[in-house]
């Protein structure tokens, strides 16, 4: 079969020829139709990823470890279970059938295949409890991710949004999603301080926070008080990295701050399916477009090397 496929650690996928997948007991011959790239996906080929030792450990291999696809019978289909050195970036993939959902209709297969980062974004409820009405700042809102996230704290009833970014226009082009205001993170420290407690109101309710590292870091400064006076309480979701994997944090951050930080998966083994359900209706309602850039499988190397994609997610489709 045709697929892409990386010889060493930080490759670039390439297309060529790879060895059939073979179904064992247990297991289903997926047809690939769509495979999101995303973050992880590059972490995990460039070995940085926690989970990146098994994949690096049969190079060669083929990344992404789900998509959308078709069974046998005809059956649309979720697919999750892949094992190196085979993956999602192939004609065909072999998974545990356990590890297989039917996709809704009426949601295309590149769209369905980006749909786990609009239900990543549904952490603002079910980590974080946010009500209707409540402040969301939302750290790296220029993001594939952090665009889902705007628009889905606005369909849950966020009374205000405030987003943040470094890139100045990405950020204006925001408001057309309905944030209220922007704090651009490419400003020194005081000043990035200052700008978030200029943009706090009332107060952040809830943080969706795909970026930790130093923007999070002035954050928890910011939120930390000047006198004895009670913090309102901060519930912030740690969800992503991109702007680094720690932060220092000061005992007096979280014993006066009100400052809460959860992890995005709490909660989600009760919650996930009513946010599943929660974001396939909007999406076919078309109350949530999820804005996806796709490319043929033949063209992965292309495909990988893009830098262009800045608030769509890439989604590889058979040629």
């Amino acid at each position: 079969m045709k697929a892409a496929v990386v010889d060493r650690a930080g490759g670039t996928p390439r297309y060529r020829e790879f060895p059939d997948p073979e179904a064992g007991e247990g297991q289903v011959l997926v047809t690939v139709e769509a495979v999101a790239v995303e973050n992880v996906d590059r972490a995990i080929v460039a070995g940085t990823h926690y989970t990146a030792d098994a994949f690096q450990a049969a190079l060669p291999a083929i990344p992404c470890f789900d998509g959308i696809g078709r069974l046998p019978d005809g059956t649309r289909v979720g697919f999750g279970g892949v094992v190196p050195p085979y993956g999602a970036l192939a004609q065909y993939a072999v998974v545990p059938a356990a590890h297989t959902a039917p996709i809704p209709e009426g949601i295309e297969p590149p769209s369905a295949a980006a749909l786990s980062s609009a239900i990543s974004a549904m952490c603002m409820r079910t980590a974080a409890g946010l009500s209707a009405g409540e402040t969301v700042l939302v750290q790296g809102a220029t993001g594939v991710a952090g665009r889902l996230a705007v628009k889905v704290a606005r369909l849950l009833g966020a009374g205000r949004i405030v987003a943040t970014g470094r890139d100045a226009g990405a950020l204006e082009g925001l408001k057309a999603l309905g944030v209220d205001a922007v704090i651009n993170t490419a400003v020194d420290d005081d000043d990035l301080v200052r700008a978030f407690r200029d943009q706090a109101g009332d107060g952040y309710d809830v943080v969706v926070d795909y970026l930790w590292g130093r923007p999070t870091e002035q954050l928890t400064r910011a939120l930390t008080p000047d006198s004895f006076a009670l913090s309102k309480a901060t519930r912030l979701v740690q969800i992503g990295e991109s702007a680094g994997p720690a932060i220092h944090l000061t005992g007096d951050a979280l014993r006066t701050s009100g400052l809460e930080i959860y992890g995005a998966a709490r909660n989600l083994a009760t919650g996930m399916a009513e946010a599943y359900q929660q974001v396939v209706d909007w999406v076919r309602s078309g109350e949530l477009a999820i804005d996806v850039t796709t490319m043929p499988l033949s063209r992965i190397e292309e495909a990988w090397a893009r830098t262009d994609l800045r608030g769509t997610r890439l989604v590889i489709v058979p040629d």
